[in-house]
């Protein structure tokens, strides 16, 4: 008698990231959260102003920076500890509850800059651990050929937060004041919670790079009978973030058992700030990463001061007025939302590295020419220019930081760039304007330009970041 083999099922590979349910939960959940952002800060602005004086309003706006600075860091440990899920469902929880009171004691009472001070620093230290985790949750929701993708789609959603809150946030203030608007803002925060709680986490890889990611990526299309990753957590069922059963990494981990028989010996308990120091010093060994975080640095610091206090000034010497400058913003988002639907859409681009220095290169040849040209119609060109250039080589960069992280670090990296990012490059813009004073916008533009080009020129000397490619 003959015995017919029938071959085990093997799972359908998932699709591009942009049909996949999982991810387009998690989008839909960041969306959602980056437009009550939006919302937020419109209504703090607002508040602030209404209830002192300018000074008083503006030291309200940045009081948030410097918790978020400070804590970036211990926030990058937090969301590698505890799982990005976990981390970015807290966080986001937290925020809601702390506007949606704000807005119930606006509704009732006039409490003062006090409380807008105390929230704003309530903010600031929840974003400490909520970007490091919002960076690091890509990864554990999809395979690591789809991290280019997702970067286009979170970059487009940013986009689209940008457009729509400030006029939500805006009609928020025009129906019912701040209290309205604040209310408003808690509402889509909440919106992100049910659905991050719905969203699956892909099995975490033991530390080990790439290849260990895409072995983990091999695993979650294996055939029909293997061992199945758990639902909604880690590997086997275990929770997000904690170690699985077996799993040698985690903070009281054992080491294995010498040939000779000996016991084992207990390693001494992961503290946090081991865990910090462990991954600066992952960043700084790594050959791509150290270099790509000194790229970022340098492109963000010739970036942000030219195209915030810089192009206020730069309109207003040219005589292109509020619209004029309105134009010249419209054409940089138009730009930057391109090269995001770009990336959204091919998924990958070849010579990822070589590519993200090259356009980060024309883009600070594009800043430096902004200062130059005498009318808007030239302006708007040359800002939309500039989106496109550097808005394609931060989308390149930021792939190029998901897909070359060992996931288990993947919360300091994070960290680590957006420190440079949200605390180094504002530092910017009040010097850029006090040497616009100075010097003039020509000879400040121009020199913003030759710092952003640095970190093109360090891209490609560095072979390799110069070599680093997109997963396929």
């Amino acid at each position: 008698m003959t015995t017919t083999v029938i071959p085990p099922a093997v799972r359908p590979p998932a699709g591009p990231a942009h049909r996949d349910g999982n991810v387009l939960r998690w989008l839909g959940a960041y969306t959602a959260s980056m437009i009550g952002d939006n919302v937020f800060y419109i209504a703090l602005s607002w508040a602030a102003v209404r209830s002192g004086t300018p000074s008083q309003a503006g030291l309200v706006m940045a009081v948030s920076a410097v918790p978020r600075a400070l804590l970036m860091l211990g926030g990058g440990v937090v969301a590698d500890r505890f799982g990005p899920r976990r981390v970015v469902i807290g966080s986001d929880a937290v925020r809601c509850a702390a506007v949606l009171t704000v807005a119930a004691l606006l509704f009732v009472a006039h409490p003062g800059l006090w409380l807008l001070a105390l929230l704003a620093v309530v903010f600031g230290i929840v974003d400490a651990v909520f970007m490091p985790a919002v960076g690091a949750l890509p990864a554990r929701v999809t395979r690591r050929d789809q991290l280019a993708r997702v970067q286009g789609m979170r970059g487009l959603a940013v986009r689209f937060a940008n457009v729509v809150g400030a006029p939500l946030g805006g009609l928020g203030v025009a129906l019912g004041g701040s209290a309205t608007a604040f209310a408003l803002a808690g509402l889509l925060i909440a919106v992100s919670v049910p659905l991050l709680i719905s969203v699956r986490m892909r099995e975490t890889p033991p530390a080990g790079g790439a290849e260990a990611a895409d072995a983990a990526d091999a695993a979650n299309t294996a055939p029909a009978g293997a061992e199945a990753v758990g639902p909604p957590g880690d590997p086997d069922g275990s929770p997000d973030g904690a170690p699985a059963r077996g799993d040698a990494s985690g903070p009281h981990a054992r080491v294995p058992d010498a040939e000779d028989g000996a016991a084992a010996v207990p390693e001494r308990p992961a503290t946090a700030w081991r865990d910090l120091r462990d991954g600066l010093r992952y960043i700084r060994g790594h050959r791509v990463l150290a270099p790509l975080i000194v790229t970022i640095a340098l492109g963000d610091l010739g970036f942000v001061g030219p195209l915030n206090v810089g192009l206020a000034l730069l309109a207003d010497r040219r005589g292109w007025g509020a619209s004029g400058m309105g134009l010249v913003v419209a054409a940089f988002g138009a730009g930057a939302g391109a090269a995001a639907l770009l990336l959204a859409w091919r998924g990958t681009l070849p010579r990822a590295g070589s590519a993200g220095a090259a356009a980060l290169l024309g883009g600070s040849v594009a800043i430096g020419a902004l200062a130059q040209v005498p009318g808007v119609g030239a302006a708007v060109g040359v800002a939309l220019a500039i989106g496109l250039l550097a808005g394609l080589s931060g989308a390149l960069c930021g792939a190029l930081l998901q897909t070359q992280s060992d996931p288990a670090y993947l919360g300091r990296v994070t960290a680590v760039a957006g420190i440079v990012s949200l605390g180094l490059a504002p530092l910017s813009m009040p010097l850029t304007a006090a040497a616009i004073g100075w010097w003039g916008t020509g000879p400040v533009f121009a020199g913003s330009a030759v710092v952003c080009g640095l970190g093109g020129v360090v891209a490609l000397a560095v072979r390799d970041l110069r070599r680093a490619e997109l997963p396929r």
